[in-house]
């Protein structure tokens, strides 16, 4: 009870966060004030609200006596409204704010990363990449930098160099388990399961608790298929169903899935007493779910398990 209470309280949080993000919003964009705090906080917030910030970003630029009260924070609002234009195709814009910050910091790591940017906003691919490789030869550990050379790879449809790129990166950055899960994701759109499998494994060491990347382990194995895959497979949809209390759907249906094409595989040898307990336990979860809330599609549900001779 306590555990779920205080999980209730960051989402509580996060959404009385973005209610008043749209009221500063508002304000601002109606002159009402506000700006100032409305950028801050879309920052902290990282929302992605680009023709909404560029238009309150730019009426502090073009207010000199609002951008002279800001100080040294006005070169933060440069970065801001450049970054927004970029999102929002104003180029030329873009490239304005850039030079300005450029001529107030010489040689930074941090302009010369929204020069690449500007770069990968016009679709010019290898002048970004050569942009990044310099950022790089300063600084190897840039770990933005990284992640765009990443995106770019992916943005031209080249997965196998994304594929590099992410293997380099994790290996700079092992802890970073959404890199893991974008790299087992890129490896099953080039249908490398076994490769994808080995990221799942690392996540479900890293993250044992966390159900998702034993769902997705759980996946990777049943389309690889084979009997000791099949196998481990049902394990882990059954830890997911036990991670989630019983109630993912998608996991319950795993089971049964496994449990049957198992049986396939063996002709009906393989049952054993925990297995079929597993199996009839897992069934009868996913008929009640549809009995409850789905009860249009509970007879398809009961046809499909009596074809499969689980129920």
């Amino acid at each position: 009870m306590a555990a779920a209470t205080a999980a209730a309280v960051p989402a509580a949080t996060a959404a009385e966060e973005e209610a008043r993000l749209l009221r500063l919003e508002e304000q601002a964009e109606h002159g009402g004030g506000g700006a100032w705090e409305y950028l801050c906080l879309a920052r902290r917030l990282r929302a992605r609200r680009p023709a909404h910030v560029l238009r309150v970003g730019l009426s502090l630029l073009n207010d000199a006596s609002a951008r002279s009260r800001l100080a040294s924070e006005q070169w933060t609002l440069y970065e801001q409204v450049a970054v927004a234009a970029m999102d929002c195709q104003r180029l030329d814009l873009a490239k304005d704010c850039i030079g300005v910050l450029s001529k107030q910091f010489p040689g930074s790591n941090r302009v010369a990363r929204l020069d690449a940017l500007l770069f990968e906003a016009k679709g010019e691919w290898a002048e970004a990449e050569r942009a990044y490789a310099k950022i790089l030869e300063n600084n190897p550990f840039d770990q933005i930098v990284h992640k765009r050379k990443i995106a770019i790879a992916k943005a031209q449809g080249d997965m196998s160099l994304a594929v590099d790129y992410l293997n380099k990166y994790l290996e700079l950055f092992m802890a970073d388990h959404d890199a893991w899960r974008e790299l087992a994701e890129t490896y099953i759109s080039l249908q490398m399961y076994k490769q994808a499998a080995f990221c799942y494994e690392e996540l479900i060491l890293a993250h044992p608790t966390i159900p998702l990347y034993h769902i997705a382990y759980a996946e990777v194995l049943y389309t690889m298929g084979g009997l000791e895959n099949l196998q481990t497979a049902k394990k882990y949809y059954a830890s997911t169903i036990q991670l989630t209390g019983g109630k993912n759907t998608r996991a319950l249906f795993g089971v049964c899935l496994c449990t049957s094409a198992i049986n396939q595989l063996t002709k009906g040898r393989n049952k054993e007493e925990e297995g079929s307990e597993l199996q009839a336990l897992a069934a009868e979860a996913l008929l009640k779910n549809y009995k409850e809330h789905a009860p249009s599609k509970a007879p398809l549900i009961s046809s499909m398990l009596k074809n499969m001779k689980l129920s």
